[in-house]
């Protein structure tokens, strides 16, 4: 496998061009604010009705490396540009920047796995504790929400497996979740819900292109026959949306391939293990929430240890640079005392903590343009 080269990392474009930027004008778009700048900063067109269809996963180098696998999304992409996702680069955070048009700092879901505030155990977002209120972890008011308060139609449709989850309830909640559990189904019910209401917001997600990198990797024939499998999806919803309906087809982020060579395991390097109290994050993006007392020890070690592997900060210096957005001092203590933003095509893997996330092969989570830039295509295209 061919080890991505280094790169300076890209510190997400929020208030201007990331994946919460486009929400809330997609928000001003559906409610009748296209026209204020402040609330439209993507400057979309006013539409009756609005479907956005997110494909998990999706990254825009992964999409514009395989144009023959989708040729009616590259063919959207032509004109296009892409957007940054947010920090971490992974699914919690940012169907948290699209589920409340804020970004991570600002609504909290600060990764996979974050430290519970003085409970000394973390909150995994995907697998989410029976003793957390998802309210209570995030209680801004969702997009969802807030269309719906300006009378617009909101909703929700993914598989039936997510309806009632933490995660849709903390970031996603307030609309009508129509499950759909394959494709077919999937494009059918989307459709369905555009058609049901003069004006609407409907949000479909696929999460398979996903979980094929992950098990498979981007390179594989696997992945590529998945992404023609969503083009398909994306052209056949496309097709069938009422008069006056606009398409926007977007990613929660891109994804890189992290080969057996290019993994440093915490779990087999004590250093990295010293002074640490909890682990968080995933292999590409760590959260490392050190003992009392030791964190300026942790973050020399970790820097020293990985060297060009990873950028490595420490919360004061991650929340200055911007990686989070702007921040809600009563969130601070979800963030790492140590961040760590794996570089190129490496992975910072715990393989006797995590032995499930180490035996992936596609990874995603930090601030390169591989997993950072996704796209927002829209159709009609202007």
């Amino acid at each position: 496998m061919t080890r991505e080269p280094r790169t300076s990392p890209i510190v997400p474009s929020y208030g201007d061009g990331s994946l919460a930027d486009l929400s809330a004008s997609i928000l001003a778009s559906v409610t009748g604010e296209a026209g204020d700048p402040a609330k439209n900063v993507l400057g979309l067109p006013e539409a009756a009705r609005v479907c956005l269809l997110i494909i998990d996963g999706l990254g825009w180098e992964l999409l514009r490396a395989h144009q023959a696998a989708a040729p009616f999304l590259s063919e959207l992409a032509f004109n296009s540009r892409p957007l940054t996702c947010g920090f971490p680069a992974t699914t919690v955070t940012s169907l948290a920047c699209i589920g409340t048009a804020l970004p991570p700092a600002s609504h909290g879901m600060l990764g996979y796995q974050v430290a519970i505030p003085g409970a000394g155990r973390l909150l995994n977002g995907l697998h989410w504790p029976k003793d957390i209120d998802p309210l209570a972890w995030q209680p801004k008011p969702t997009l969802f929400e807030r269309a719906a308060a300006a009378g617009v139609s909101a909703v929700h449709v993914a598989h039936g497996a997510f309806a009632g989850s933490g995660l849709t309830r903390a970031v996603l909640r307030g609309a009508e979740y129509r499950p759909a559990n394959t494709l077919g189904p999937l494009a059918a019910e989307t459709v369905q819900a555009l058609h049901d209401s003069e004006r609407s917001l409907v949000v479909a997600y696929h999460g398979d292109l996903d979980a094929a990198g992950h098990v498979y990797g981007t390179s594989s024939a696997a992945w590529a026959f998945q992404l023609a499998h969503v083009d398909r999806l994306a052209e056949q919803i496309a097709g069938a949306l009422p008069m006056g309906t606009v398409l926007y087809v977007t990613a929660d982020h891109g994804m890189v391939d992290v080969g057996p060579d290019d993994r440093v395991d915490v779990d087999l390097t004590p250093d990295l293990r010293e002074g640490v109290a909890l682990l968080g994050g995933e292999p590409r993006a760590r959260h490392v929430y050190a003992a009392p007392g030791a964190a300026a020890d942790v973050l020399a070690t970790w820097r020293e240890v990985l060297g060009e592997r990873a950028w490595v900060l420490s919360r004061d210096e991650a929340v200055k640079d911007g990686w989070f957005g702007p921040a809600d001092e009563a969130l601070a203590g979800r963030i790492g005392d140590v961040v760590a933003a794996a570089t190129a095509s490496y992975g910072i893997v715990a393989s006797r903590a995590e032995p499930k996330e180490t035996a992936l092969f596609g990874m995603h989570g930090s601030m390169t343009s591989a997993e950072q830039l996704v796209p927002v295509l829209v159709f009609p295209s202007s």
